[in-house]
């Protein structure tokens, strides 16, 4: 059984937390629910999307329950409120996300939401990637930018820009549970994945 963290946030973008929920679930529904797949956030009030859809979180903050946790972007360009760098600004997250590190989880990041594990010091020196438009923000923030789709550095896993978020999943879930499981998800999705996946054991 695989407990999955998927965080929300105020102006966190659809795309980025919905394709990463739609594989862990349908993961988990094809192995007769064995996984338990959570929208989390920190703060327990309803959380309005980037695009304006408005979601109910009934999962509070509880990183020590998952075994892993993906963290989408949103509404970084604008450098606005709300969105990731309203959330950099705040500081709150990127402590929380930082304090949640520990043995056996594994840290995933998509689209900007790497940019809230960049200031909390998550991403410094390690291998990464992120949406095409930030990757010079993260690069100025010492990161290591892999020209891939998803980047695997063990318990850190980032992604490109939204629609990465599949892919991200999809690495996610043949990484736990084999290739099989992962080449079933594709058929049952329609999807099929796409791009390339850097890991640390392939550079090595």
């Amino acid at each position: 059984m695989t407990t999955y963290g998927i965080l929300l946030f105020d102006s966190a973008q659809e795309l980025d937390f919905t394709g990463s929920w739609e594989v862990f679930t349908t993961s988990s529904g094809l192995r007769d629910g064995r996984d338990d797949v959570l929208l989390v956030a920190e703060r327990s009030a309803p959380v309005k999307a980037a695009y304006g859809s408005r979601l109910r979180v009934d999962h509070g903050w509880a990183p020590e329950e998952a075994d892993l946790l993906v963290v989408p972007g949103g509404g970084y360009a604008r450098r606005e409120e709300p969105g990731v760098w309203a959330e950099v600004r705040r500081g709150s997250l990127p402590r929380a996300l930082a304090a949640a590190t520990r043995p056996g989880l594994t840290v995933s990041a998509l689209c900007t939401g790497v940019m809230l594990l960049s200031s909390a010091g998550m991403t410094t020196g390690r291998p990464c990637t992120t949406h095409h438009r930030a990757r010079a923000d993260r690069e100025r923030q010492g990161g290591v930018l892999k020209d891939a789709r998803v980047v695997d550095d063990g318990d850190l896993v980032t992604a490109g820009g939204v629609t990465s978020g599949l892919d991200l999943a999809l690495w996610l879930v043949r990484r736990e549970l084999g290739a099989d499981a992962a080449v079933g998800l594709e058929m049952m999705l329609e999807y099929e994945a796409r791009g390339t996946v850097w890991t640390a054991r392939s550079s090595r």
